[in-house]
């Protein structure tokens, strides 16, 4: 009989000794690279659907040819396919392979290597179940999954494997910085490691939603156990977890932004206290904000829709701080580089850094990112632009970029350090992260300036009538978006070509040849509670920090769904494809 390892327990002995450091990277490698083979396939059905923005159907063309035919068969599988394996898989797989070897590693705890390799294989094994029914156009209800569309169970079921095995990673790191509190009583939880934890509990909190809905809803009803699922009931729970996980995105590149980048960039960590205010204020407001996503459903209150609103707008806060925290860092870089003005020290960056200017990049495009947020959450506005081209453009400057071209950056000194292989082609790095921000800048106003003219989101366009299309005087907007896809094309390309070919190249350093650029701080935080500021003090407690997270969670959602479970309506399945 075959037993799985058991989970971790808070006793973990200290001390990462060689072999417990090469194996926890070998199990980060195998997450990472599994990662960017899903972003791989996903950016490639990328260029169709900016194409169809542009008015050209592409997919006859991909019909013509044998090994595509059955698995892009339409643009809405396409479409599926490319929202699954981009917002979903990759962003998973990285993360858990990013925030299970940061955190251990900062703890300095040596790893139940067992349990981790399980929770990878798991994960692979989920996303391989739900793979079948996508390429078998027998799930194509896009990313958001919602009912009435029915999948097929085998999909349901996949995906919940692949969240319970994201799960199962928190818990490993959650129970070792357990551990490590209590054989450290009263010092103070490293920085990396505290960003690391503090972003696995709020996506403990943030997958309760979505778990929920797959696995009580869902999967019975896909199995035809149920005669049919609350429509309504089920996207309130998705969006419970659907917009908490845009910050179970991001957060894993503001880890870097923190406590990487500026050593990259040569300069210190603005502030120590700062950095974890700004993960605590993350962890405690993520969860509750569900509801701005649903401001053109019935049955809900606008009273509870108008706090979700204020919620919202309350995660600006940690996103300004960050904002403030690592410019400050940036600027700090710049001037010991000789870099003086407002804004002139920007030049006195090492802008020949790949690694350094994806991320600053990346950066970048989230300002307006964040911006866009704003009036999405706004119930003022959030009707202009609702279910219109608008909104892929937001979160492909979100997810798309501040946090994929984040990742991206992040390889080309992560991938070194785990493997030990030289970076190769390291020109090609360069150029493929400026072709990633400028293609996706170019998507982005196209499809926001597209939405602004009233063009659908989530719609085969090009396959259409053209007379209402044309008649919309959108001839700008429409060539943006499609030159958008061939720029992002080629970047794709230089890029996987460097990444390709340092994983296929030979060892040729020790992996810690490739050190962690860990930042210094102009204000650290004391290693010991006595002696740490007041906000330190204040944010180190992250276990009560989650318990006043998931209370706040239950207060604003659990009045909005009793509602819903007690007027419960079932809707059988319909498949439209």
């Amino acid at each position: 009989m075959t037993t799985l390892p058991a989970l971790p327990t808070p006793g973990t002995p200290s001390g990462l000794d060689t072999a417990s450091l090469t194996g926890l990277k070998r199990v980060a490698q195998y997450y990472v690279v599994t990662a960017f083979l899903a972003l791989l396939i996903g950016v490639l059905i990328g260029p169709l659907q900016a194409l169809n923005y542009a008015g050209i159907d592409a997919y006859p063309a991909v019909a013509r040819i044998p090994l595509l035919r059955n698995i892009i068969g339409s643009y809405y599988q396409g479409l599926t396919l490319h929202g699954v394996l981009n917002a979903l898989v990759f962003t998973q797989f990285f993360t858990s392979g990013w925030l299970l070897y940061l955190p251990l590693r900062a703890l300095d705890v040596r790893p139940s290597l067992n349990f981790a390799w399980f929770t990878y294989w798991m994960m692979l094994v989920g996303l391989l179940t739900a793979a079948v029914p996508l390429l078998r156009n027998d799930a194509t209800v896009l990313y958001t999954f919602y009912p009435p569309m029915e999948a097929s169970p085998v999909f349901y079921i996949g995906a919940a494997v692949m969240v319970a095995a994201s799960l199962l990673v928190a818990a490993q790191v959650i129970l070792a910085w357990i551990g490590w509190k209590r054989t450290h009583p009263g010092q103070v939880t490293p920085v990396v490691a505290y960003m690391g934890v503090a972003t696995w509990l709020m996506w403990v909190i943030a997958a309760l939603g979505l778990v929920t809905e797959v696995v009580g809803l869902l999967i019975p009803w896909s199995l035809g156990l149920t005669a049919g699922v609350d429509p309504l009931l089920a996207r309130t729970l998705f969006w419970w977890t659907g917009h908490p996980i845009v910050y179970f995105w991001l957060l894993p590149a503001y880890v870097s932004w923190y406590a990487f980048l500026p050593r990259q960039a040569g300069g210190r960590l603005a502030s120590e206290g700062l950095a974890r205010l700004a993960f605590a204020l993350f962890l405690v407001f993520s969860v509750p904000v569900g509801l701005h996503h649903q401001y053109a459903d019935p049955n809900i209150s606008s009273a509870w829709k108008t706090i979700h609103m204020f919620l919202t707008f309350l995660v600006a806060v940690p996103s300004l701080l960050t904002a403030f925290s690592v410019a400050a860092a940036l600027e700090d870089a710049a001037h010991a580089r000789g870099g003086r003005g407002v804004l002139g020290w920007v030049r006195f960056l090492n802008w020949r850094d790949a690694s350094m200017t994806g991320q600053v990049l990346a950066m970048v495009s989230f300002i307006f990112g964040g911006a866009g947020g704003i009036v999405n959450a706004s119930y003022a506005f959030a009707p202009i632009v609702h279910n219109t081209a608008w909104i892929p453009g937001h979160f492909h400057i979100t997810v798309g970029t501040a946090t994929t071209l984040s990742f991206m950056a992040i390889t080309f000194w992560l991938v070194p350090h785990l493997t030990g292989k030289r970076l190769q082609s390291p020109r090609l790095a360069l150029p493929s992260v400026w072709l990633w921000f400028a293609g996706m800048m170019l998507f982005a106003v196209g499809m926001h300036w597209q939405g602004l003219a009233g063009v659908p989101r989530r719609s085969h366009l090009s396959a259409a009538s053209q007379g209402v299309y044309d008649a919309m005087q959108i001839a700008v907007p429409r060539a943006l978006t499609g030159i958008s896809g061939v720029v992002l094309l080629i970047a794709a390309l230089l890029y996987f070509w460097v990444l390709l070919r340092t994983l296929l190249s030979p060892r040729m350093d020790d992996p810690e040849a490739t050190a962690m650029p860990t930042s210094d701080a102009i204000s650290p935080s004391s290693p010991t509670l006595a002696g740490a500021s007041a906000l330190v003090r204040r944010t180190e407690p992250l276990l009560a920090l989650a318990g006043a997270a998931l209370l706040l969670t239950l207060l604003v959602y659990l009045p909005v769904i009793g509602p819903m479970i007690a007027a419960y309506q079932a809707v059988p399945g319909h498949r439209l494809w």
